[in-house]
């Protein structure tokens, strides 16, 4: 399978699907109940393949690799521990398998690549002038202690029914439905701490660390300053507030890291056969490290579109970008 079949190169070697980035049939009217439930139950959609194998993840790290309540209404180091190196696991195999196969590897070159380039090895941008080192400094040093943290607290809270929780025996629907809205409520949140930091105080002193990665790779989705950090995994506090399972805070922290990986992994596809290819769901995320001010929010909700920062890839949506710009650039000068 090549890229050549579903999109072009420029001048400079960055590849452009054919078709431009379209948000889920969910917001729109009139309304298509078909389209919807395909996309709500097949593939590529809401469950499949993603949202489902993060599920399925996280099932496992809660019935196999968490500790049990008891263990943890006491703070100590084994389970603090043990968590820390369980997240940490997780991360190397599930980022650093992308980036063996498509960064070392190279097992299908930059074939469906965005950046015709590979990222550049030397650049001052970068701690110790080199991306790779750079973001996995971010990641192990402050990312995963931060999100452990997070799910320590949690998971405390939880064992000694500090807050309100949520029976699944006795509220089976309720529980499997809000476990199922999580990835929205995690758009919601996404965004609004998105927008917060492009603030330019805030973008220059902490955002600008994830930005470095013009060409991000898989490494890059936890690549931020501490402070982006905190905001970022912060949307698991919600569950501490409302009656809710541990289980949500342990699927929100996990999918944070396993979802932002698809997301800057560089690549429209993954080749998998001859014939086949496993669709990569970043191209609008892309667009946003590739330009900056679009494409705020990931996902299903079309917050971009309604707030006029929405870019699909198509030379109709730069022009309005570069238009947005220039008035931008206008009304500071008249300040």
């Amino acid at each position: 399978m090549l890229d050549t079949d579903f999109g072009t190169r420029n001048k400079r070697g960055d590849w452009v699907p054919h078709k431009p980035y379209k948000y889920a049939p969910v917001f729109i009217w009139p309304a298509r109940p078909l389209a919807f439930l395909k996309w709500l139950l097949w593939y590529p959609g809401y469950f499949l393949p993603w949202n489902l194998l993060y599920a399925f993840i996280v099932l496992g790290m809660w019935l196999y690799l968490t500790p049990n309540m008891q263990t943890m209404k006491m703070i100590s180091a084994d389970w603090v521990g043990f968590l820390l190196v369980r997240n940490a696991a997780l991360t190397v195999i599930w980022c650093g398998g992308f980036h063996f196969t498509l960064y070392i590897k190279r097992v299908q070159d930059r074939n469906f690549k965005y950046n015709g380039k590979w990222p550049d090895d030397r650049n001052d941008a970068f701690l110790f002038g080199n991306q790779l080192v750079d973001n996995l400094i971010w990641t192990f040093v402050f990312g995963i202690p931060i999100w452990t943290a997070f799910e320590v607290t949690a998971l405390y809270l939880y064992a000694n029914e500090l807050v309100p929780y949520l029976d699944p025996r006795q509220h089976p629907i309720w529980f499997v439905g809000i476990w199922m809205l999580i990835p929205l409520y995690r758009e919601l949140h996404f965004y609004l701490i998105h927008r917060l930091i492009h603030w330019p105080p805030l973008y220059r002193t902490v955002h600008k660390v994830h930005h470095n990665s013009v060409n991000p790779t898989p490494w890059t989705g936890l690549a931020m300053h501490p402070v982006e950090q905190l905001l970022y995994f912060s949307g698991v506090v919600l569950y501490w507030v409302i009656p809710a399972h541990p289980i949500y805070s342990v699927f929100h922290l996990a999918h944070c890291m396993l979802a932002s990986t698809p997301g800057h992994v560089g690549f429209d596809k993954v080749v998998v056969g001859e014939d086949s290819a496993i669709d990569m769901p970043g191209y609008d995320h892309y667009l946003h490290h590739k330009w900056f001010e679009c494409n705020y929010s990931d996902g299903v909700v079309p917050y971009d579109k309604w707030f006029g920062t929405f870019h699909d890839g198509s030379p109709e949506s730069e022009k309005r970008m570069l238009e947005r710009f220039k008035r931008k650039t206008a009304k500071k000068s008249k300040v």
